[in-house]
């Protein structure tokens, strides 16, 4: 077995890579449409004359015009924060799909409220929080609740069908109003309704197809709801529920369930589970996962994403200019061509579409094809490298060329068509490290008693993140550091993402769950790019004995099973 296949934790039949568990990731991960494209739509849409006139914008001062669109926008990252904290006392006591579908919900409401809002930017206010509330809860559910219930060997793909959905919706988001700017009077009204009616569709789809998939197994045998359980893992996994492979899964769930009553004194509901949880992050290895998931979003949003997507494209940026929105929601209206003006381009809203586009596809690519064959590490050490490259001469570019000053020579425009370049390739790069992996890592690393809480917690560390970046991105283009000191920091975040994933970032391909602890509390928390030595061939710890006890019988520990056609044979199997 090569390096570049997808590895299994044990022999699987094929009945197990079937087209229910594609249908399940790819419906729960519908709700990182609606988080892509509520980034997308919302910064044109609020610098649209037909909205402003409206909702009697065009009245206010140029100071409460931009204070009045950075509420909304801070709205909607605050309720998002928010919707993330209480998303995992609702995943405990209602459950994933639940949740999942009280999110959607939520989601409809605010969006049917914005939709309708007639001159009153209170319910524009009202739909914001309630979108943000909602998308944030979905950040929080929808990787942990995929990754609960994905085979292995798979789970990287499935997990990432969540950003494959994100950059779907953002690039919804980016082309219409990209159509609406080419078609639709800037003074019509259907010219922000449009956008905001298009947010029904995701959540809709969501709200719809939620009725159909089925609850968590692990969750339901922790609740002692076996009968049902075995239903839907059988359901998932297309096996019969007295198969080999069933009786494996569900005995290593219920080893890890016998652990989680261990720890939280037997007690139940949602004060068992804080008791519990309490006492695992005491657990040393427990708490180098929380640091280790705060760090990687932080990262995240510190590499540059901001800079290559906003200010490549702009000429001048206001001295005083509010920047409290999401990244991708700021308005490239507020701008002016910069680099794609120094090499002849006009369009640069197009251009810009050409980057997401890019970004789009690269991810698509990646996470359904790449993922669960090529691994994490590799990956985004690839990736984080050729963006530091990529920032690097945009750093050197800007602070030499001076495209910002308008008079630009021949051998600019020359740098400007290598600076565009780099800008296009790092929508590549960027599009399979940093982009998605943090949340896949994030939804894997955790025994499934903590999974409420810290994708809960993955969700916070995003949207905090992203709040930080994009408050201190213009003070910093406004400081004397400039535009190309702000892209050598970025290149040196990059090059921090590098060295944090070399040391602190193990290969989890195909890893199972129940495995994660050797990864982080062994040898490998220190070690990560000596794991393969450490775990021979692949990297992959063995399943601990307990797990296989429960699975096998103690006296049985020497037969696994290998399936072929659905048959069951011996083979020996590996403990620690």
């Amino acid at each position: 077995m090569g390096a570049f296949s997808i590895i299994e934790d044990r022999p699987t039949p094929k009945e197990v890579y079937n087209a229910r568990i594609y249908i399940f990731a790819a419906t729960c991960a519908m709700g990182a449409t609606t988080f892509g494209y509520d980034a997308a739509f919302l910064g044109t849409t609020l610098a649209r004359k037909s909205f402003k006139d409206h909702f009697g914008i065009t009245t206010m001062t140029a100071a409460q015009q931009s204070a009045t669109s950075a509420n909304i926008t801070s709205a909607y990252l605050a309720a998002a924060f928010f919707g993330a904290l209480f998303a995992w006392p609702l995943m405990e006591t209602l459950g994933r799909k639940p949740t999942l579908q009280v999110a959607s919900v939520i989601f409809l409401v605010g969006a049917v409220i914005m939709t309708a809002a007639e001159s009153l930017l209170s319910m524009i206010y009202a739909g914001r929080v309630l979108t943000g509330f909602a998308v944030g809860a979905l950040t929080a559910v929808i990787p942990s609740f995929i990754a609960e219930v994905s085979p292995p060997a798979i789970r990287g793909q499935l997990t990432g069908f969540f950003e494959i959905a994100y950059q779907i919706g953002n690039l919804v988001g980016f082309w219409i109003n990209y159509g609406i700017n080419q078609h639709i009077s800037a003074t019509s009204v259907a010219s922000f309704r449009i956008p905001m009616a298009v947010q029904l569709i995701p959540g809709g789809m969501l709200a719809l197809g939620s009725i159909f998939i089925r609850e968590s197994p692990a969750l339901l045998l922790r609740r002692g709801k076996d009968e049902l359980a075995m239903k839907n893992l059988a359901y998932l996994r297309r096996l019969p529920a007295d198969h080999q492979y069933m009786r494996e899964e569900v005995a290593m769930i219920r080893a890890r369930i016998e652990e989680e009553n261990a720890l939280s004194g037997g007690q139940g509901g949602v004060v068992g589970y804080v008791k519990g949880g309490l006492r695992e992050l005491k657990i040393k290895s427990i708490r180098h996962r929380v640091v280790v998931v705060s760090f990687m979003f932080f990262l995240q949003n510190f590499s540059g994403a901001v800079c290559i997507s906003e200010y490549p494209f702009a000429k001048v940026l206001p001295t005083k200019f509010s920047w409290s929105r999401a990244p991708a929601e700021l308005p490239l209206d507020y701008y002016s061509p910069t680099l794609f003006a120094g090499i002849g381009i006009s369009d640069t809203s197009l251009y810009t579409g050409v980057y997401g586009l890019l970004k789009a596809a690269g991810c698509i690519f990646f996470f359904a094809v790449i993922v669960d064959r090529s691994g994490r590490r590799i990956p985004w050490l690839v990736s984080a490298s050729s963006c530091a490259a990529c920032l690097l001469y945009l750093a050197i570019y800007t602070k030499i060329g001076h495209p910002q000053t308008g008079n630009i020579s021949e051998s600019t425009k020359q740098g400007g068509t290598a600076a565009t370049v780099m800008i296009m390739l790092y929508a590549v790069f960027w599009s399979f490290g940093g982009n998605g992996l943090p949340w896949i890592i994030s939804a894997e690393i955790f025994p499934i008693r903590l999974r409420s809480l810290t994708g809960a917690w993955a969700a916070m560390m995003q949207w905090l993140a992203s709040y930080a970046s994009t408050e201190s991105f213009p003070s910093m283009i406004a400081s004397p550091m400039g535009v190309w000191g702000t892209f050598l920091f970025f290149a040196f975040c990059c090059i921090a993402t590098f060295i944090f994933t070399f040391i602190w970032i193990p290969e989890t391909k195909g890893v199972p769950i129940d495995c994660m602890d050797l990864l982080f509390s062994g040898p490998v928390r220190h070690a990560a790019w000596r794991q393969k030595s450490i775990y021979p061939p692949y990297g992959m710890p063995p399943l601990p004995e307990a797990l296989m006890v429960q699975a096998h019988g103690k006296d049985n520990l020497g037969g696994g099973a290998t399936y072929k056609e659905g048959e069951v044979q011996d083979e020996g199997v590996q403990v620690v």
